[in-house]
């Protein structure tokens, strides 16, 4: 199933004791239609706050309902705020998570003197005047594979969290437990394939494709990338960043709502 959802209100995509999460939302509402209990596996984890466009689930069901029925189905029940856009059988190999080859996240940030109430929740309001050449030319230094280890989360309950493409949750389609890592992906090491900023009216937009990100790495780049916008850092620091491997050396992270996952690659 292909997913949009507004982030807002949830502590992420994964499911959570007593908390409202996306694939628990999911979840539920595929008991109600099918009277199945299942747990979709996505193509990682969207923290607390984040948006989807194009987030892909996949999980088994015993009953043969054709998926145009049951995406009909699921969005009578499902709240507003989580659409399924898109639904069909696939092969029983077949992982949202594992079976991953790209992704594509965008982040927006609002730069305008008055942030409307309807960007509010999915968008940066940042008052900073912003050098849009220089964030050019920052988003660019990160091009190709690179140890990402400076731009990755380092929360005290990291190992917990983990990196959302290292294959160590728990697989609710089939009750195993996954080990190892994504094919291609070793330690913090990921391949971006585009980086790159574009001004969408009062709107400046990030957008990057890879083969993997790990938890926060986007945000973590955003923030890094605006300081080199305002004239803090120069944008070949960023190499030196990539190099030192110490979260320490890289900027705060950027606020949740800004950050779409945009689309998946199989």
């Amino acid at each position: 199933m292909t997913l949009a959802y507004d982030g807002t209100d949830y502590f992420g995509w994964q499911v959570q004791p007593d908390r409202a999460t996306i694939q628990g939302e999911l979840a539920a509402a595929i008991e109600r239609v099918t009277g199945e209990r299942v747990l979709p596996q996505g193509s990682g984890r969207t923290d607390a706050g984040v948006h989807a466009r194009g987030q892909v689930a996949s999980f088994f069901l015993e009953a043969a309902i054709p998926a145009e029925n049951l995406l009909r189905a699921l969005n009578r029940t499902l709240p507003e705020a989580v659409r399924v856009l898109g639904a069909e059988w696939v092969a029983a190999e077949f992982h949202a998570r594992h079976s991953v080859t790209a992704k594509t996240y965008a982040y927006r940030i609002w730069r305008g003197e008055i942030c409307p109430p309807w960007e509010a929740r999915f968008a940066w309001a940042a008052k900073w005047d912003l050098e849009v050449s220089r964030l050019r030319e920052a988003a660019q230094v990160v091009v190709g594979t690179h140890d990402f280890t400076s731009f990755a989360a380092s929360d005290p309950d990291l190992a917990a969290r983990r990196a959302e493409d290292e294959g160590k949750e728990l697989d609710g389609a089939n009750g195993a437990n996954g080990a190892g890592e994504e094919p291609g992906r070793t330690g913090n090491v990921r391949t971006i394939f585009a980086s790159e900023w574009s001004e969408e009216g009062e709107l400046l937009v990030y957008r990057v494709r890879g083969n993997g990100f790990l938890h926060h790495m986007v945000r973590n780049l955003v923030g890094t990338f605006v300081d080199v916008g305002r004239g803090r850092i120069a944008a070949e620091e960023v190499g030196r960043i990539l190099e030192a491997k110490a979260r320490s050396e890289a900027g705060a992270t950027a606020p949740a709502r800004g950050l779409f996952l945009e689309g998946v690659e199989y």
